[in-house]
C-alpha cells in the first residue's frame, strides 16, 4: 500500500530533501545538492518566494520505506496576474514504480482542483530561476547544479498516466576550442563605437554587487516575453543575491553598460561544481566546502547561466561585447569545456546567439501538462 504524507517540519523537509541521495546513490551523473541549503529553501519564513506561492512538500511511502517525493506549487502571479491557472509539480524523484507517480501526483492535482485552477505542468519550481524539465534524453553525461537529473522511466510514468508534452527544451555543450574570436571581436569593437556602450569586468564580488539589482531587473524585462516566464520581486531579488552571487567567480559575470552607466546586457556563467557537489556528498563541512572553493577557482568547465539584453538593445550585436570579454577571461584562465543551461526549443533568438559557438545539443527535456 502506498501513502503519502506531507512534510511540513524541518526534520521531513530534511527527509524530502535526502530521499533522492538513496535513489540515485549509484548513478555516476546525477548531482546532489547541499542539504541544508535545499531545505532552508523551503523554509517558509525565510524564503521570499513564499511572499507569492503556495507549495505543499509530498513523500510517498511504501512499507513505511521512503519510495517518491513531489513538489505541489502555485505562483500566484502567474495565476492572478497573467490569468494563467497553472499548478506545477517539482522536486520529482521516484522508484520505477508508476503507482507512486499517480499517488504523487494525484496530491498535486487535488491541490489545484482545490483553488480551481485548470490544468497541471511540471516538473518545475517556483519560478524561471529554479530547475525545470524531465529529462528524456542524454541520461549518460554528468549533470549541472542548476538541472535535475533523473532516470529514462519518468517520462514513461507520466505518459502512461495521460500527461501530454507541454514544452519542450535544450542543452548544449561546446568547447573554447572550436569557436572562432573574429565573430565577435571585430564586432565588439564597432558595437561599443555605434551605441557607446563598454564593458564591465571585475575581480572583487564587492565591486560588482551595486550593478545586481539592475542586473536582476534587466532579468525581468529581458525576459518578459518568454511564454513560460514569471517575474521574480525584489525581496526574491534580494534572496538570490545572497544565495547565488558569492557561489559565482566574479571574473564569470560580466555587464555592458551604457554611456550613463545603465546596464543593457549581462551575463553570469557560473564555475563547473557537478564534480565537486558529488565529492561534497550534500555536506559542506567538514570538507565539501573546500571542494566547492577549489572548482569555483580551478574548474575547466563551466555553466552558462543567463545571459540577458535589454529589449531596446537586442539584435544590435551587443551580444559581440559579452562574449569578447568572456572570452578573454577564459582563454587566460584555460577553461576549454562550456554548457548552457536549459533553452526552450523554439527560441530562435536563442539559437541565433549562439550560433558562431558551434554547440551540439547533448541532453533533451520536457515538461508534461495535464488538464484538470
Amino acid at each position: 500500500m502506498i501513502e503519502v504524507r506531507e512534510a511540513i517540519t524541518k526534520k521531513e523537509l530534511t527527509e524530502f530533501v535526502k530521499f533522492p541521495f538513496q535513489l540515485y546513490k549509484d548513478s555516476k551523473n546525477w548531482v546532489p545538492p547541499i542539504i541544508t541549503d535545499e531545505v532552508e529553501s523551503f523554509n517558509k519564513n525565510t524564503n521570499p518566494v513564499f511572499e507569492t506561492a503556495d507549495a505543499h512538500f509530498y513523500i510517498a511511502y511504501k512499507n513505511n520505506k521512503a519510495v517518491g517525493r513531489m513538489a505541489a506549487i502555485i505562483n500566484w502571479t502567474e495565476v492572478e496576474k497573467q490569468r494563467i491557472k497553472k499548478v506545477r509539480f517539482g522536486w520529482w524523484d521516484v522508484i520505477d514504480d508508476v503507482e507512486v507517480t499517480k499517488a504523487l501526483l494525484k496530491k498535486v492535482e487535488a491541490f489545484g482542483e482545490k483553488n480551481h485552477l485548470d490544468y497541471i505542468e511540471g516538473p518545475m519550481g517556483f519560478s524561471n530561476m529554479d530547475k525545470v524539465g524531465v529529462m528524456t534524453e542524454g541520461f549518460d553525461h554528468l549533470g549541472t547544479m542548476v538541472t535535475w537529473y533523473n532516470f529514462p522511466y519518468y517520462k514513461d510514468h507520466l505518459e502512461q498516466l495521460g500527461y501530454v508534452i507541454e514544452k519542450e527544451y535544450n542543452e548544449s555543450e561546446f568547447y573554447l576550442d572550436d569557436v572562432n574570436p573574429k565573430y565577435f571581436s571585430k564586432g565588439s569593437e564597432l558595437v561599443k563605437k555605434r551605441y557607446g556602450v563598454k564593458g564591465l569586468n571585475f575581480t572583487k564580488t564587492k565591486d560588482l554587487m551595486p550593478y545586481v539589482d539592475q542586473m536582476f531587473a534587466l532579468f525581468n524585462e529581458a525576459y518578459a516575453n518568454l511564454s513560460s516566464f514569471v517575474s521574480i520581486t525584489d525581496a526574491q531579488i534580494a534572496f538570490y543575491k545572497k544565495k547565488y552571487i558569492s557561489f559565482i567567480n566574479p571574473e564569470y559575470i560580466k555587464f555592458v553598460v551604457d554611456k550613463d552607466d545603465n546596464v543593457i546586457a549581462f551575463g553570469i556563467v557560473m564555475p563547473g561544481f557537478a564534480e565537486a557537489l558529488q565529492k561534497a556528498k550534500g555536506k559542506l563541512f567538514p570538507f565539501g566546502f573546500i571542494h566547492l572553493l577549489k572548482a569555483k577557482k580551478q574548474s575547466k568547465s563551466a555553466v552558462f547561466y543567463l545571459v540577458g539584453i535589454h529589449p531596446e538593445y537586442q539584435n544590435k550585436g551587443i551580444t559581440a561585447v559579452l562574449f569578447n570579454e568572456f572570452y578573454k577571461v577564459f582563454s587566460e584562465k584555460g577553461v576549454n569545456h562550456f554548457i548552457r543551461t536549459p533553452e526552450l526549443s523554439d527560441n530562435a533568438a536563442a539559437r541565433n546567439m549562439w550560433k558562431h559557438f558551434n554547440p551540439q545539443v547533448f541532453v533533451m527535456r520536457r515538461t508534461y501538462r495535464k488538464n484538470l
